[in-house]
C-alpha cells in the first residue's frame, strides 16, 4: 500500500533557540575546562598542576620510614593504642598517597633494594646498598642535600649500619657488608648518626667486629664529631656533628636508651642549628622484626614505638612552618590481617599469613610544604625525586661517573 502524501511530510527547517545555543556552548566550555572525563585520568596528580606547586620549596625535610610497615599494621596500631574510632599521630598527617614497591629483580623487596629506590630514586636488585647490578654507585638524596650545603642525619633503632640507614650514605654490593658501610658513613660526613651497631666501628681489641684494626669511633673524635653512648649525653650533645651508638648490636627500644621519639626530637635540635636546612631519615626499624617473627605484642609496640617519633617531627614541623614530613613504609612484612577484636582495642587476634616480605603496596603520608605532590598512586622511586626538585638537584637521579670497588 502507499503511503498518502501527508503521511510523510518533509523534514521542518531546523531552528536552534538561543538559550539552547547558550547551554550547548556553556556545556563545551565546562569539557574543555575540565579536560579528560574522570575516568581516563591518571590516577597520580600532575604537580605541575597541583595547587600546592605556589608553595615555596620546604627548607627542611623529614623522610620516616616505619621498615615492614603495611596497612594493617597501622590500623591495628591505631585500635590497640586508641580504639576504633581514635587517630595515631600518623593519622594527622592530611595528605596521603600509595607506592609500588617491587625491587629491579624480584616483584616482593628486600630493604636495601627498596631503600635503595627511596634514597636513590632509581631501582636495584635485593640485597645491594645503593648501587647497580655493575657496581656503579647511585647517587642518594643525602648525599645531594650534603653537597647543596643542608646539614644531613640518620636516626634508627637498627644498628646505624643496616640496609635502610646504608642506602643513604653507602655504596656496597651487599648488605651484610657493615663494617664498609660504617666506614664510608664516617667518610661521607652524615652530620648526625644516632642507633645501634658499635660493633661495626671498633676492632676486636675494643670489642668489635672491624678485621681491619681501625677503630672508627676515635677517628670520628678526629673529625670533630662528639659521640655519646646514652640518653644524657645525647642530651648534652652541642655539636654539629654527633655520632650517637647505643648499643653494641641493635638497640633494645627499651630503657635506659633514648627512645626513637627522644633522638628524633634531639636530632631535629641539632640540625635545625643550620642555616641552611636539613635532610634526615628516621627509621622505626624494628617494626619488620617483629613481623618476621610473627610477633602480634612486640609488632604492636614497635608501631607506637615509630608512632610517638612520627609525634615529635610533626610537632618540630608545625611549630617551625618550613619542614615537609612524609612517611612511608619499605615494604609490608607478615602478611598481617586484623581478624576480630574489641572496638575498644583491648582485644585484638592478628592473622599472619608468612614470615617474610609481601609484595603489597605501602602508605604515604605528607605534612607540610609541598605535601599536596605526594597524593596519588606512584612507584616509591618518585619520593626522592620529589625531594631533588626541591633542593635544585638537576643530576638526580643518576649513577657516579667512577664505579665503586666490591
Amino acid at each position: 500500500m502507499q503511503e498518502a502524501p501527508g503521511d510523510n511530510p518533509a523534514p521542518p527547517a531546523l531552528v536552534f533557540p538561543v538559550d539552547r545555543l547558550l547551554c550547548a556552548a556553556l556545556c563545551v566550555l565546562l569539557l574543555v575546562a575540565c579536560g579528560r572525563p574522570p575516568e581516563q585520568r591518571a590516577l597520580t596528580p600532575d604537580p605541575s598542576t597541583a595547587p600546592a606547586q605556589a608553595e615555596p620549596p620546604p627548607r627542611n625535610i623529614i623522610l620516616m620510614i616505619g621498615d615492614g610497615m603495611g596497612f594493617a599494621h597501622i590500623a591495628a596500631a591505631r585500635i590497640h593504642a586508641h580504639g576504633a574510632d581514635g587517630r595515631l599521630a600518623l593519622d594527622q598527617l592530611p595528605v596521603v598517597g600509595h607506592i609500588t614497591t617491587h625491587s629491579a629483580d624480584a616483584l616482593v623487596t628486600d630493604s636495601a633494594a627498596a631503600g635503595t629506590a627511596l634514597a636513590t630514586g632509581l631501582k636495584t636488585d635485593n640485597r645491594r646498598i645503593a648501587m647497580t647490578r655493575d657496581n656503579k654507585a647511585l647517587y642518594t638524596i643525602l648525599e645531594a642535600a650534603r653537597d647543596h650545603g643542608l646539614a644531613t642525619g640518620l636516626v634508627v633503632t637498627s644498628a646505624i649500619t643496616h640496609a635502610t640507614p646504608a642506602v643513604f650514605a653507602a655504596h656496597v654490593p651487599h648488605r651484610r657488608q657493615e663494617a664498609d658501610i660504617a666506614r664510608q658513613m664516617l667518610e661521607g660526613s652524615v652530620d648526625v648518626m644516632l642507633g645501634g651497631g658499635r660493633r661495626f666501628f671498633l676492632p676486636p681489641s675494643a670489642g668489635g667486629e672491624r678485621t681491619d684494626g681501625r677503630n672508627l669511633i676515635e677517628e670520628a673524635r678526629r673529625r670533630g664529631y662528639t659521640v655519646v653512648s646514652d640518653s644524657e649525653a645525647l642530651a648534652r650533645a652541642s655539636a654539629r656533628r654527633v655520632l650517637g651508638l647505643f648499643a653494641h648490636a641493635a638497640m633494645t627500644t627499651h630503657a635506659p636508651e633514648p627512645t626513637l621519639a627522644q633522638m628524633t626530637t634531639r636530632a631535629l635540635e641539632l640540625l635545625s642549628a643550620h642555616r641552611k636546612g636539613f635532610f634526615v631519615m628516621i627509621e622505626g626499624s624494628q617494626i619488620d622484626w617483629a613481623g618476621h617473627d610473627n610477633d602480634a605484642e612486640k609488632l604492636l609496640r614497635q608501631m607506637l614505638v615509630f608512632d610517638e617519633a612520627v609525634r615529635a617531627a610533626l610537632d618540630f614541623a608545625r611549630r617551625e612552618g618550613r619542614t615537609l614530613v612524609v612517611v612511608t613504609a619499605d615494604h609490608e612484612t607478615g602478611g598481617m590481617a586484623i581478624l576480630d577484636g574489641a572496638l575498644d582495642g583491648g582485644r585484638l587476634e592478628l592473622g599472619w599469613n608468612t614470615k617474610r616480605h609481601t609484595a603489597g603496596d605501602a602508605a604515604v603520608y605528607a605534612f607540610g610544604p609541598r605535601a599536596f605532590d605526594f597524593t596519588g598512586v606512584y612507584d616509591n622511586t618518585r619520593i626522592p625525586k620529589l625531594f631533588a626538585g626541591y633542593l635544585g638537584v638537576e643530576d638526580f637521579p643518576r649513577a657516579m661517573a667512577l664505579p665503586v670497588p666490591p
